[in-house]
């Protein structure tokens, strides 16, 4: 692994992107690092690895709402859902950008057959060459 792999990515448009492949803790820090930042692009690893991370802290908070409280409430539920739910768009949309689309296409989970597509785009390959949301040339 080389100086420039460990380093965490911020996501300017200016520097060059060649979807680093990602461990589970590199892409929940790069995530929440980038909270709001629904610029550059995120390779298929750190997308994946949070929606992972996203669900494993769903069921954790279901079982704390059960067991502490005694009911089904959803306290820390919502409270997990409420932390995770911007970085999860914002990553989702970088996700899309390394596809070369929009993040914008993300409205498309409004829609019942609109999921398909998304997800299978979600999976795809990364795009390494230029393209609209990063001008870096990867193709090595």
């Amino acid at each position: 692994m080389t100086d420039s792999d460990a380093e965490v990515r911020t996501s300017s448009t200016s520097e060059p992107f060649c979807s680093p492949t990602r461990t589970f803790s590199e892409a929940i820090a790069v995530c929440f690092a980038g909270y709001f930042d629904f610029y550059g692009r995120a390779s298929r690893s750190e997308y994946w690895w949070f929606c992972l991370f996203t669900i494993l802290m769903q069921w954790a908070a279901l079982v704390v709402d059960a067991v502490a409280i005694g009911t089904w409430h959803m306290t820390y539920s919502w409270m997990v859902t409420l932390a995770c739910f911007f970085p999860g768009i914002a990553v989702a949309a970088r996700r899309l950008h390394d596809t070369n689309r929009s993040g914008w296409w993300q409205l498309l989970v409004l829609t019942i057959i609109g999921i398909i597509p998304l997800i299978i785009w979600l999976a795809s390959r990364s795009k390494n060459k230029k393209n609209v949301y990063n001008q870096a040339d990867c193709s090595a």
